[in-house]
């Protein structure tokens, strides 16, 4: 057995013998977006650290839990805290959290993300929902052997990011106070964890991007592969290098997020709780 299966087996096991709820969706949080978790009733808490075949280290701004639970009518699993590839995981590690999120019955993943603003009509704390991404990695999670458990790896990427929950979100939006807030564009996510040169942002700029970070992209790959439907959102946190002139620092990122979690979990917490349900869902539907 290889190690992606071994993982997967273990942490599977693991969480099916302690989790009574039927999932629905699953939600990765990002740098400072774990305020959401309050929302979370009924909730049981598992530290990663305590999950057999997950790694345990996360970076400052990130929990490092998987919360289960209920948001409104809709049961759902919470990864408060996301690993991420410049810690010197692997591409399985990072998306074991998908992997699991499927074969416990998750079939809509919200994904979020802290970035940085490379469209000039963007600004720091303006919400930005991903339309597309473009995958400046360098690696690729479905790089391997073909494994029948999980699919084809040749994917089709023509739609990572649900169009209906980009519309259904930007429905949410009025209620939530995040309207005015609310952007649409291109993510690029690269290796991390340096910071991007005032070059490498233009060029991004050219080629079509509109926001930059070091995360995300493992994570949808694999959910285009298990066939999950996926809605981005990423928190502007920052301009670009040469975009703007200020020092780029990780504290700074966190500062911002800080200043917009209220209402950016206000909006997660509405999408989730009014978002429709599938035929499926609705036959192990709470109640």
């Amino acid at each position: 057995m290889n190690e992606r299966s071994h993982n997967l087996e273990d942490t599977l096991s693991f969480l099916q013998g302690r989790i009574s709820i039927h999932p629905t969706i699953a939600l990765i949080l990002g740098s400072g977006l774990g305020r959401v978790v309050e929302e979370v009733a009924e909730k049981n808490i598992f530290p990663y650290r305590d999950i057999p075949g997950f790694p345990g280290a996360t970076v400052q701004g990130h929990k490092g839990e998987l919360v289960t639970g209920a948001l409104g009518e809709k049961d759902v699993l919470v990864w408060n805290g996301r690993f991420h590839l410049y810690q010197g995981l692997s591409t399985d590690d990072v998306t074991l959290p998908v992997r699991i999120s499927r074969r416990l019955g998750a079939e809509v993943l919200i994904v979020t993300n802290a970035s940085g603003g490379i469209n000039r009509n963007f600004a720091p704390g303006d919400i930005m929902l991903i339309s597309d991404h473009i995958n400046y990695m360098g690696v690729n999670p479905l790089v391997g052997k073909e494994n029948t458990k999980y699919g084809p790896i040749f994917v089709d990427m023509s739609e990572p990011y649900d169009r209906e929950l980009i519309d259904f979100a930007k429905k949410c939006a009025p209620e939530t106070g995040t309207k005015a807030a609310l952007r649409e564009g291109v993510y690029l996510a690269t290796l991390g964890p340096s910071y991007e040169t005032r070059a490498e942002i233009e060029f991004f700029r050219r080629i079509g991007a509109d926001a930059v970070g070091m995360s995300t992209v493992p994570e949808v790959i694999v959910s285009a592969q298990e066939r999950m439907r996926v809605l981005g959102i990423s928190v502007i946190t920052n301009m670009a290098c040469g975009i703007t002139q200020e020092r780029l620092s990780h504290t700074g990122v966190l500062k911002t997020m800080s200043s917009v979690e209220n209402r950016v979990s206000r909006l997660i917490k509405t999408i989730i709780e009014k978002i429709p349900d599938s035929p499926e869902q609705r036959s192990t539907h709470r109640g």
